[in-house]
C-alpha cells in the first residue's frame, strides 16, 4: 500500500472505468459528470483568473469537447465574453457530446469552424483531446495544437493536454503546453512524469463529487508522493544518543581525478543524519576530501583487499559516484558486491553492473535514463517512451528497489509505483545523483528499509532542490547547494 500521503495515480482505462463504476452504481448520469467538470473549470478561471473577461475554447469531440461547451456556456452566463472553435462537426456528435453542444447552443451560443487561424483572447482553454487518445497527432488537429502553443496567452486544460498520453506521459506528435490543467475523476499518472511535467504545467484535480466507495472499486496503477515519509526518523531523538546509534555510510568511489563525485555523496549522507560517514577513494583524492570536509574519514585504497576493515565497520554502502570503469574501479565494485550489505549503487557501479548483469534484493539500483537503457541493453528514447515499463524491466532483471531519475522520478520497489511530484530543472546539472544517493544511503544507515528509504530520499532531495531554487533561481542551481536544505527537511522543516 501506498503511504497515507501518497495520492493515487490511475492509467486512462482506469478512470474510464472510475466513471462507469459512478454511472452504473450512483445514478449519477455522464452528462451530469460533464456539467460538473464545467462548473470546476469556471471555478479554477474565477481563482485563477479573476480579471479575464474573454475566453477562447478550441474544442473537439467526445467529453472533452463536452466538458469545454458546458464550461463556455456557464462563463457566458456569468458574462464572460466567449469564442468557441471547433474540430468535430457539431453536426456529427453524438451522446453527452451532442448535449452539451445543444445546451450551449440555446442560449445564442455561436461556434465557428477553426480555420488555421486561432482567435486571440487573454485565456485560451484547450478542450480538444481527452485521455483515450491512441494514435499520432496529425492534421488540423496538430495545426491547432500548434497555433495554440505559438501564442502567448495562457492555456488552461481541460483533463490532459491535448495530445499527450494519460499513461506514459509521452507526447504523440505534438501536445499541448498548458499554464494550468485541471484533471478530474483521476489522476493521469502521465501528467507527473516524462514530457508531461512539461505539458501539464500546475496540476489541480476535481473528483466531481465522486463517492469515495467508488475509488474503493478501482485500484490504483502508481502513486503520487508530495512529502518525505521518513516515519521514525522524523522524531526528536534521544538526548542519550550517540553516532553509533545512526549508522555508518561508506561511499566506494573516487578514481583519479574525481573527488567531486564521492565527496558530494558522503557529505549528502552526513547532512541526512548517518552517525558516521567514510569514504574509500584512490590515494590521489585523500588530501583534497579530508581538508574540503574534515568531518568525512577518508581512506586510500588502491587494492580491494584494503577495502575489507572499512566494509566490517559500515552498516550501508553507496557505490558508484566518481568510480570510473578502469581496473581499479571494477576490483572495487566486484569485492562490493561480495558484501550482504545493504547497497546504494550509482553511475559508474551502474555502468560495471549493466556489463554483468545480476539479481541481488537488497540493494538501490538509481539510474538515470541513459544508464537504464545501458542495464536493459535498449536506448534511451525507448526507456523514456514508457517510464512505467522500464522501471519494471529493471526491477524484473536486477532485483531490489530501483529509481528512475528523470522528470517525475519513479521508484519501483515491489508496492505500486511511485511518483516524486517535486524537483525542477535547476537539478540538471553535474552531481545531483551523487547527492541523492547520499541521501538515500544515509536514511537506511538509519534504519529505514529500502522501499521507504528509497522514496523518502527522493522526495527529501527534491523538495530541498526546489527549496534552494526558491532562494536563488533555478539557473546555476549546484549539487551542493541543496546541502542546508537537505539538513532542514530531514528535521521535519518542509
Amino acid at each position: 500500500m501506498p503511504e497515507s500521503s501518497a495520492l493515487p495515480l490511475y492509467t486512462a482505462a482506469g478512470v474510464r472505468e472510475l466513471d462507469r463504476l459512478a454511472v452504473e452504481t450512483q445514478g449519477i448520469s455522464g452528462y451530469q459528470l460533464i456539467c460538473r467538470a464545467g462548473q470546476a473549470l469556471r471555478a479554477c478561471i474565477a481563482a485563477h483568473w479573476p480579471s479575464c473577461r474573454r475566453v477562447n475554447l478550441l474544442c473537439g469531440g467526445g467529453n472533452n469537447g463536452a466538458d469545454g461547451y458546458v464550461l463556455a456556456r456557464l462563463l457566458r452566463e456569468a458574462g464572460v465574453e466567449v469564442s468557441v472553435q471547433y474540430l468535430s462537426d457539431p453536426e456529427r456528435l453524438s451522446g453527452d457530446a451532442a448535449t452539451a453542444f445543444a445546451d450551449f447552443s440555446q442560449g445564442s451560443g455561436e461556434a465557428t469552424r477553426f480555420d488555421g487561424a486561432l482567435i486571440e483572447a487573454p485565456l485560451q482553454v484547450d478542450a480538444l483531446l481527452g485521455t483515450g487518445l491512441t494514435r499520432v497527432v496529425e492534421g488540423r488537429w496538430r495545426e491547432a495544437i500548434d497555433r495554440l502553443n505559438a501564442q502567448s496567452a495562457p492555456v488552461l486544460a481541460v483533463d490532459i493536454p491535448s495530445g499527450l498520453s494519460a499513461d506514459s506521459g509521452v507526447i504523440c506528435g505534438t501536445a499541448v503546453t498548458a499554464q494550468r490543467t485541471l484533471t478530474f475523476v483521476g489522476r493521469k499518472r502521465g501528467l507527473y512524469t516524462a514530457q508531461g511535467v512539461d505539458c501539464a504545467g500546475r496540476v489541480e484535480f476535481s473528483d466531481l463529487d465522486i463517492p469515495a466507495a467508488i475509488y474503493d472499486r478501482q485500484p490504483a496503477t502508481a502513486c503520487l508522493l508530495e512529502q518525505p515519509a521518513l516515519g521514525a526518523l522524523a522524531a526528536p531523538r534521544l538526548r542519550s544518543s550517540h553516532k553509533g546509534d545512526f549508522g555508518h555510510v561508506l561511499v566506494v568511489g573516487g578514481d583519479a581525478g574525481m573527488p567531486g563525485a564521492p565527496r558530494l555523496a558522503a557529505e549528502a549522507a552526513a547532512r541526512c543524519g548517518a552517525g558516521l560517514v567514510s569514504v574509500a577513494t584512490c590515494a590521489a583524492n585523500v588530501s583534497g576530501l579530508n581538508s574540503g570536509r574534515p568531518e568525512l574519514m577518508v581512506h586510500a585504497v588502491q587494492q580491494a583487499r584494503e577495502l575489507q576493515p572499512l566494509l566490517r565497520r559500515a552498516s550501508v554502502i553507496v557505490v558508484g559516484p566518481g568510480l570510473g570503469r578502469s581496473h581499479w574501479s571494477r576490483q572495487l565494485f566486484e569485492r562490493v558486491l561480495d558484501t550482504t550489505l545493504p547497497l546504494v549503487v550509482d553511475a559508474d557501479a551502474l555502468n560495471l553492473l549493466a556489463q554483468e548483469p545480476r539479481v541481488r534484493h537488497n540493494w538501490i539500483l538509481t539510474p538515470h535514463p541513459g544508464e537504464a537503457a545501458r542495464l536493459l541493453g535498449t536506448d534511451t528514447a525507448t526507456v523514456q517512451q514508457d517510464r512505467f515499463a522500464a522501471l519494471e524491466s529493471l526491477r524484473e532483471q536486477y532485483g531490489g528497489v530501483v529509481v528512475l531519475k528523470g522528470a517525475g522520478t519513479l521508484i519501483g520497489d515491489g508496492r505500486l509505483p511511485a511518483v516524486c511530484a517535486a524537483g525542477n530543472p535547476g537539478m540538471a546539472s553535474g552531481g545531483m545523483g551523487d547527492v541523492l544517493s547520499g541521501v538515500v544511503g544515509a536514511l537506511l544507515a538509519q534504519g529505514l528499509e529500502p522501499g521507504a528509504g528509497a522514496r523518502a530520499g527522493v522526495c527529501l532531495h527534491a523538495r530541498a532542490a526546489d527549496r534552494a531554487a526558491e532562494a536563488g533561481g533555478e539557473r546555476g542551481l549546484l549539487a551542493g547547494d541543496l546541502m542546508p536544505w537537505l539538513r532542514e527537511g530531514v528535521n521535519g522543516r518542509h
